[in-house]
């Protein structure tokens, strides 16, 4: 966990899954998938983190449509989704269930 930049995007590869990990403030961390399918490419660890109505979101780096880190669902285009994954820490270590 203290390895997590807060506020900062951090691609992992678990069980040959490809993951954006996102810390928030404190000991919040959200993991979704490190694909982009409107750009079709694995730049989402890349993303810029933000807020969108009070929801934490990740935007995409490269034509920037914001996701919400909670559920995955794109906030500007409903046909489009991140898969979401369960996070936890424990003893400060993240895990993720794929």
């Amino acid at each position: 966990m203290a390895d997590l930049e807060p506020m900062w995007g951090e691609a992992a590869l678990v069980e040959g899954t490809q993951i954006a990990l996102v810390r928030l403030q404190g000991e919040t961390v959200h993991a979704v998938s490190q694909w982009d399918p409107y750009a079709r490419a694995n730049v989402m660890s890349r993303g810029i983190v933000g807020s969108k109505a009070g929801r934490p979101t990740l935007a995409s780096p490269i034509h920037k449509q914001p996701y919400d880190l909670a559920t995955g669902q794109c906030l500007s285009d409903e046909a489009l989704q991140l898969k979401s994954y369960p996070v936890r820490v424990e003893a400060g270590f993240v895990e993720v269930k794929v």
